[in-house]
């Protein structure tokens, strides 16, 4: 499918850039709403689940994980991230309304078989605790059965809600790739700011080392470990993850890179198959002139990763059946907004937040990406479309 007097030229590009300057304002509005107070407590919240995950990952035994009904795992870390969030942030926000959706709940771990987990996640948040907040009250189980309970939040379109992942990618988690803890705020339906702790992510430019199975070093002095915080209106910033100054912010402004030409692009897509269709991400990749071969990363890393410059793109493409819980990108999507970049459906819609714990369908897939490279790769997919150029495996069929 190779043509090459289809690749974009130079001009192309830059009137890429221009006609997308127009739709980035359209989704990240200069905004008067102040949630400075909320983003600390956020990047608080978020460094302090972090740490624990980090001691779990290199401790986890597999009697610490289980499969979930949809056949994705879970671990004693997922339930200790969701407590440790839940009681940062009510603790450093005690005059506000809690409302939080979460990935996770306490069915499982209020049965009998769940009770030596439960006693596992309790011992493991309050050596957190000990370590990190060293005046904290140390919680009993029935602590921590509350404290996972409280994501059961529906969000919607009024009120706040906190939205939170407690590891995104656990299955990077478990096998020593990347993963991140995950935390925004949608606010009346929109989201007001977002916070990545990747722990296993450089602080240099991600390469393929650091995205295969046990190729990441825990964090250390050489740079391991990333905090991305956004608010909205007021741009994306980065900065270690482990700092002995639990609240001191990342203090350096990122941005996506929108210069390079698609045969200098990096793009980016999900390590597991089943996530994302391999075969029309080549193909959208063969469409618009990509040459180098893509990135995979597990978890909302990716966008961490876009925000920077790292890479140019990142595209899902889910099984046609399968519903995005925002959990998965509401934190994200910030990020990479707030550096420039442009997040919508395959259609090129905005994404929408507001309808409870899951997104609407999404018209085959979920595009991340610089301005310039977004429209190209939604242009691409409206070709491919119509040309009928690619046989579809597991992955998404287009709705006419």
């Amino acid at each position: 499918m190779t043509r090459a007097s289809s690749k974009p030229t130079t001009t192309a590009i830059k009137t890429a850039v221009a006609n997308n300057e127009a739709e980035v304002g359209n989704q990240v509005s200069e905004s008067s709403l102040d949630l400075t107070v909320e983003l600390a407590a956020a990047v608080k919240a978020v460094r302090l689940a972090s740490h624990l995950c980090d001691n779990v990952q290199w401790q986890l035994r597999n009697d610490e994980k289980v499969e979930k009904e949809d056949g994705s795992p879970v671990t004693v870390a997922d339930y200790g991230a969701q407590v440790l969030v839940s009681w940062s942030l009510q603790r450093s926000l005690p005059g506000q309304t809690f409302n939080m959706v979460g990935e996770e709940d306490s069915a499982d771990l209020r049965t009998e078989e769940g009770g030596p987990v439960l006693r596992r996640i309790t011992d493991l948040v309050n050596h957190t605790l000990s370590e990190c907040e060293k005046e904290a009250t140390l919680l009993t189980p029935e602590d921590v059965l509350e404290l996972v309970d409280a994501g059961r939040s529906d969000g919607g379109k009024t009120g706040r809600h906190w939205v939170l992942d407690p590891i995104d990618g656990t299955r990077g988690f478990i096998t020593m790739r990347q993963y991140a803890v995950c935390l925004g705020m949608l606010v009346d339906g929109e989201i007001g700011l977002g916070v990545l702790g990747c722990p296993n992510l450089p602080q240099w430019s991600v390469s393929d080392v650091d995205c295969n199975d046990g190729g990441c070093d825990p964090y250390d002095e050489r740079g391991i470990g990333c905090c991305f915080a956004a608010h909205v209106g007021r741009g994306t910033y980065a900065g270690p993850l482990f700092v002995a100054d639990k609240d001191e912010m990342p203090g350096i402004k990122v941005h996506v890179n929108d210069l390079l030409s698609p045969e200098e692009v990096r793009f980016m897509e999900s390590v597991e198959a089943k996530h994302s269709n391999h075969v029309l991400s080549a193909a959208v990749a063969t469409e618009i002139g990509l040459e180098l071969p893509s990135l995979r990363i597990d978890s909302q890393a990716k966008y961490g990763v876009l925000s920077r410059g790292d890479s140019s793109i990142f595209m899902r493409y889910p099984p046609d059946s399968y519903r995005e819980k925002i959990w998965d990108h509401v934190a994200g999507v910030m990020v990479l907004q707030e550096a420039g970049g442009v997040v919508s459906d395959a259609a090129g819609n905005k994404l929408d937040f507001s309808q409870g714990r899951h997104l609407p369908y999404l018209n085959g897939g979920l595009i991340a990406a610089t301005p310039s490279m977004h429209r190209l790769i939604i242009a691409a997919l409206a070709k491919i479309k119509e040309d009928k150029t690619i046989v579809y495996g597991e992955g998404p069929t287009y709705r006419t």
